[in-house]
């Protein structure tokens, strides 16, 4: 009986020895000697949400209806926006490459920051694109470097567009009846609060037409927000790697055990239930 129990508590240890002997082979054999020290990516939303300066990029998207008998052209104000984060440890070149692509297909550069020293720099760019060749220059920027995130927003702005040509026309109401007004004469206070009003109504007029000139057929962009970041190789020795592979065996080693313990407790915990309930259905 001892030498049947000593015969199995071997065979458990040579098995479990094999194992960690295996993933630990299994962890070296597949580390790299070049390892990478990334800059941190920049939030290009973010920034642009904190920049007022930049003008708001919106398209038309031309639509065909029918309004009765009648066939009628409806037009869609949208905002698209590409957002692309990438990494690479050939900073120069990729910047070059992504200008490069700006120009090819008609693009402007809106907002640029730059900054890092060598190894860890980063680059962050918001661009407005014709919306003609959004997707050709997208397509064109997700292969540059190695694609850590990237995603396309569309909004509808519609609404908005209807909403500020509503408000311009509200204003050029007020407008013509504040002129009007002062032909009529009266005090001079009058008179000058109606002067008043009627400037604060062209200063109103000057800050819807920034708003509505986004808007203009000939001022179309889409965005495109690219962050690009520089990752440093770093050369690890050899006893590095054996060191990074044994912690990492330990804990892999360590967890799986604790797993099969627990399976084979609830295993026995279940075999053990189900023995003494078909003992008592027996009796």
């Amino acid at each position: 009986m001892n030498i049947t129990l000593k015969t199995k508590i071997k065979k458990l240890v040579l098995g479990l020895t094999v194992m960690f002997i295996a993933l630990f082979a299994y962890r070296l054999s597949t580390a790299t000697e070049e390892t990478f020290e990334p800059a941190p990516l920049f939030d290009l939303t973010e920034i642009s949400e904190t920049i007022t300066d930049i003008r708001k990029n919106y398209a038309t998207q031309k639509h065909k209806g029918i309004s009765g008998q009648s066939p009628i052209r409806m037009d869609q104000k949208y905002e698209k926006i590409a957002d692309i984060k990438s990494v690479t440890t050939q900073f120069d070149r990729e910047e070059n490459l992504i200008r490069n692509k700006i120009k090819d297909f008609n693009g402007l550069i809106q907002f640029e920051n730059k900054n890092g020293n060598t190894g860890y720099r980063n680059l962050s760019l918001i661009i407005g694109v014709p919306p003609a060749n959004f997707d050709s220059i997208y397509s064109q920027l997700i292969t540059i470097g190695t694609i850590q995130a990237k995603q396309i927003t569309k909004k509808d702005k519609t609404n908005e567009y209807k909403e500020l040509n509503a408000k311009k026309l509200s204003l050029e109401k007020i407008r013509a009846s504040l002129i009007a007004l002062k032909s009529e004469g009266g005090r001079i206070e009058e008179y000058m609060q109606l002067e008043n009003r009627i400037l604060e109504i062209e200063q109103q007029f000057q800050e819807l037409g920034v708003s509505l000139g986004n808007f203009d057929v000939e001022n179309e962009f889409c965005t495109v927000k690219f962050a690009l970041s520089e990752i440093k190789e770093k050369n690890t020795s050899l006893l590095e790697r054996i060191e990074s592979a044994f912690l990492w065996t330990l804990t892999t080693y360590l967890k799986l055990i604790l797993i099969l313990t627990l399976m084979s407790g609830f295993s026995f915990l279940t075999a053990s239930t189900i023995e003494k309930l078909t003992h008592k259905k027996q009796k």
